[in-house]
C-alpha cells in the first residue's frame, strides 16, 4: 500500500483527540489506521504505545516501542521511555533499568526537558529490581534451610535403622532431633538481621550515575552529585544539570557532611554496593 502521510497525519490527530478524552481503545485504533496509512512515521508507534499502556495491553507496547526503535535506530526517547514502564509492569526489572538508561542517556545528550521524569524512572527501576533481589536472596535461605533439615533427616533415619535395639534408636533419634533444633534456632536468630528490608536512601544516591556517592560535591544551587559524574557531565555539558544554568567545575564545593554521612552508611551496609 502506497503511503498517505497526510491521511496518517489526520488520523494521528483524531487519536489524539481521543487519547486526550480517555477513549484509549478509540485512539488505539485510530493510531493502528494511521500506521496503516504510513507505517515509516515512528512517533504513530510511540502514540499507539501510549494508548495500549493505559488498557494494559503491555507486551502489544512493548511491540510497538521496538517497531519504533528500528525505525529511528534506537535514537528515540520516547521509546525508550515507554518500553521501560512497560518491561516493569511485567516485572522485567534488568531490560527496563537498561531501557530508561538509554532514555537518559538521549535526555542528557538531546537537553531535553524530561530529564526530572526520565532520572525518576531509572531510580524506580533500580529501586525495583532491587526489591527483586531481595526477594530472591529471602527465598534462597529459606530454601537452604530446607534442603539442610531434609539432608538430616535423611541421615538420622539411616543411623536409626541401622540400630540393633530399641534403645539406641531412640537414643539417636533425640540427638538427632536436638541438632535439628539447634540448627533452626541459628537460621532463627540470624533472620531478624537479614531478613529486614534493606533499603538505599535517596539522599545517598546521585542522580547521574544512580550509583551510591562515594565523594559528593555542591553546585551553586544546593544540590549535590558524586564528583566523577558531575564533572563527565559538566566535560560534555557545561551547565546544571537541574537548572540548565552555566556552571563550570570551579564553582563546585564538597559536600563533607554528605560525604561523611555515605560513608558510614557503606561501612555499616557492605551490601549496598550491589545498588
Amino acid at each position: 500500500m502506497a503511503k498517505d502521510a497526510e491521511k496518517s497525519a489526520k488520523l494521528k490527530e483524531d487519536g489524539n483527540h481521543h487519547y486526550q478524552a480517555g477513549d484509549f481503545p478509540g485512539a488505539e485504533a485510530l493510531y493502528s489506521k494511521a500506521i496503516i496509512a504510513d507505517e515509516t512515521n515512528p512517533s504513530l508507534y510511540t502514540n499507539r504505545a501510549m494508548a495500549r499502556v493505559q488498557l494494559g495491553c503491555y507486551d502489544s507496547a512493548i511491540s510497538d516501542c521496538n517497531d519504533c526503535l528500528k525505525l529511528s535506530k534506537g535514537e528515540n526517547l520516547k521509546a525508550h521511555f515507554i518500553l521501560s514502564k512497560c518491561q516493569l509492569a511485567i516485572k522485567d526489572c534488568e531490560a527496563a533499568l537498561e531501557s530508561a538508561l538509554q532514555a537518559h542517556r538521549l535526555c542528557v545528550k538531546t537537553n531535553d526537558k524530561s530529564l526530572g521524569p526520565v532520572t525518576d524512572q531509572v531510580l524506580r527501576c533500580k529501586k525495583d529490581r532491587w526489591d527483586e533481589m531481595e526477594k530472591k536472596r529471602i527465598r534462597e535461605g529459606q530454601e537452604l534451610e530446607e534442603e539442610m533439615i531434609a539432608l538430616m533427616e535423611r541421615e538420622r533415619d539411616d543411623m536409626v535403622n541401622s540400630c540393633t535395639n530399641d534403645f539406641d534408636r531412640v537414643q539417636v533419634g533425640e540427638e538427632w532431633h536436638h541438632k535439628m533444633a539447634m540448627l533452626r534456632d541459628t537460621f532463627d536468630r540470624s533472620r531478624p538481621a537479614s531478613d529486614q528490608k534493606r533499603e538505599v536512601p535517596d539522599w545517598a544516591i546521585d542522580e547521574i550515575s544512580f550509583a551510591i556517592m562515594v565523594d559528593p560535591v555542591m553546585t551553586k544551587t544546593g544540590k549535590s552529585y558524586d564528583r566523577s559524574s558531575i564533572m563527565e557531565h559538566l566535560r560534555r555539558h557545561p551547565i546544571d544539570p537541574l537548572t540548565r544554568e552555566p556552571l563550570h567545575p570551579s564553582e563546585l564545593r564538597p559536600n563533607i557532611q554528605l560525604r561523611e554521612a555515605c560513608q558510614d552508611f557503606l561501612e555499616k551496609n557492605g551490601w549496598a554496593a550491589d545498588w
